[in-house]
């Protein structure tokens, strides 16, 4: 049975979904409703700096009320199936809403438990992770109190967001135990399932020179699959070929999940139908490839961009000007280059802005300094200026 019928329907109310209803809304829209269960919307980007000590957790999170755009309505339900051919998407209590236009945004999924021994040992045992907002105040907690033995910091194979995170806290850890005078006396390791730290040669560079200046040994073509907390000791396999794992020893590690579609998206019409199970968009106009009425930006769409929400910053005015598209009875006109942004913390007090494009090519913003440098001014936009354009811009439809 419909509960309600919605001109546009936003399923997810994370940055791409407050985004695109905020956009939706400044245009004149009336009837646009976003689909959350969520009490809370966190700022997910600052969670590596809580990680590294340089920030509070509480200055990433506000309630969901407080960022929900004026004239929107909010479902507080999540969904649990999608049906396009109906133009119905169902909640986990089954209650089901028609759409005119849905836009999917509900974000990625963490699978913490594709990594054997992973889900047990969160939290404990020297085992943590920035990607989730009360476990990143204990990596600063493991970080503060090594001063010696063993550290290990990983990153799964697949797409994953933010997929600068699980190096970005390697160098502040690495930063903050050179400052305290004992980076001598801890064995670094950065696990990276690809052949370099960047997919950018110039960028990579500059990465393989941090991380050689703090010693950190890197593992590339290679993923951590188990842990075995108790023994403190995790396997390392090689990616993509036959070969013996190896065992590393830990007295801290940071972990970052392996990640993909929400498992409702990923057994639904709109998947790719492939493991990921994202929805399956053009890459440049953001719409569905099989049914137009459909749009899906963010984490959980299939375009191959970086996941990040510097990527959903771009992909939003391009949604909405497509959906007026359709609504028009017009083919799409606006295009998504692929632009993504990875913000690389490097040091307490230095970061580099990789900015690029679905072919990689450097997209720089900020012309005047090197993209393939860490510079000072770069973290104090990490620290500062992103998190006022998210709350005060972005959010609001205005960036």
């Amino acid at each position: 049975m419909t509960t309600a019928k919605h001109q546009i329907l936003i399923v997810g109310g994370g940055t791409a979904g407050i985004s695109v209803a905020a956009r939706l809304l400044r245009r004149g829209h009336t009837d646009v409703a976003v689909l959350e269960p969520s009490d809370v919307h966190y700022y997910q980007p600052l969670w590596t700096l809580v990680g590294g000590g340089q920030a509070k957790a509480s200055t990433t999170v506000r309630s969901e009320a407080s960022v929900m755009p004026k004239g929107a309505t909010w479902i507080k339900n999540a969904a649990a199936a999608v049906h396009p051919d109906a133009n119905v998407v169902t909640c986990v209590d089954g209650t089901d809403y028609e759409y005119d236009v849905l836009v999917v945004c509900p974000g990625i999924q963490l699978d913490w438990d594709r990594t054997d021994g992973l889900v047990e040992t969160l939290g404990k045992n020297g085992v943590s992770s920035n990607y989730r907002f009360d476990l990143a105040p204990r990596t600063w907690e493991f970080i503060r109190d090594l001063r010696s033995g063993t550290a290990v910091f990983t990153m799964p194979s697949g797409p994953i967001k933010c997929a600068g995170a699980p190096q970005k806290i390697a160098y502040l850890a690495s930063d903050y135990w050179r400052k305290q005078g004992v980076l001598d006396d801890i064995d670094v390791h950065l696990v990276v399932p690809t052949p370099r730290l960047f997919g950018i040669a110039p960028i990579a560079d500059s990465l393989d020179a941090v991380a050689a200046e703090y010693g950190i040994t890197v593992h590339t073509n290679a993923e951590v699959t188990s842990i075995d907390a108790a023994a403190h000791k995790a396997t390392v396999t090689r990616v993509g070929a036959q070969g013996t794992d190896t065992i590393l020893p830990f007295d801290m590690m940071h972990t970052a999940p392996r990640q993909s579609a929400p498992d409702w998206i990923k057994s639904s019409p709109l998947s790719t139908g492939d493991a990921g199970g994202y929805v399956e968009i053009d890459k440049h106009t953001m719409q569905h490839v099989r049914y137009p009425n459909v749009f899906s930006l963010g984490d959980a769409g299939s375009s191959p961009n970086s996941k990040t929400g510097a990527a959903i910053r771009k992909q939003a005015p391009v949604v909405v000007d497509n959906i007026e598209c359709f609504l028009a009875g017009r083919p799409s006109k606006a295009f998504y280059d692929g632009y993504g942004s990875c913000p690389i913390v490097t040091s307490a007090h230095a970061m580099l802005l990789a900015e690029f494009d679905y072919e990689l090519n450097l997209t720089p913003s900020m012309p005047l300094l090197d993209p393939t440098k860490p510079h000072r001014s770069y973290w104090y936009l990490k620290k500062y200026g992103l998190p006022f354009m998210y709350w005060n811009l972005m959010l609001k439809g205005l960036a």
